[in-house]
């Protein structure tokens, strides 16, 4: 399973599949939100590769940008994360 980190390649860290999942709905509602990469980056003041590192796993989300990501799609971070939420096992593994 590829990984990033910052300024090392792939590798540098891992991520669960509990991460794993909470990216693919983080990608789903952005696409149900009709935004591209490009559009979301620009909402919230960010270049593009910021959302595309997000998403392909070369850097992680912190609770301060995820708030500001669900602002950005239109939605309340507490609707974002009971809709993330909703997708993980009921024990996330970390």
């Amino acid at each position: 399973m590829p990984r990033g980190g910052k300024g090392k390649g792939p590798g540098t860290w891992q991520s669960s599949q509990s991460y794993e999942r909470f990216l693919a709905k983080m990608v789903k509602v952005r696409h149900d939100a009709g935004l591209t990469q490009r559009a979301l980056a620009q909402k919230l003041g960010k270049p593009y590769s910021w959302v595309s590192k997000i998403e392909s796993k070369e850097r992680r989300m912190d609770v301060i940008e995820f708030i500001a990501v669900a602002r950005a799609l239109g939605l309340s971070e507490l609707e974002l994360l009971r809709s993330v939420a909703s997708d993980l096992p009921k024990r996330p593994d970390i």
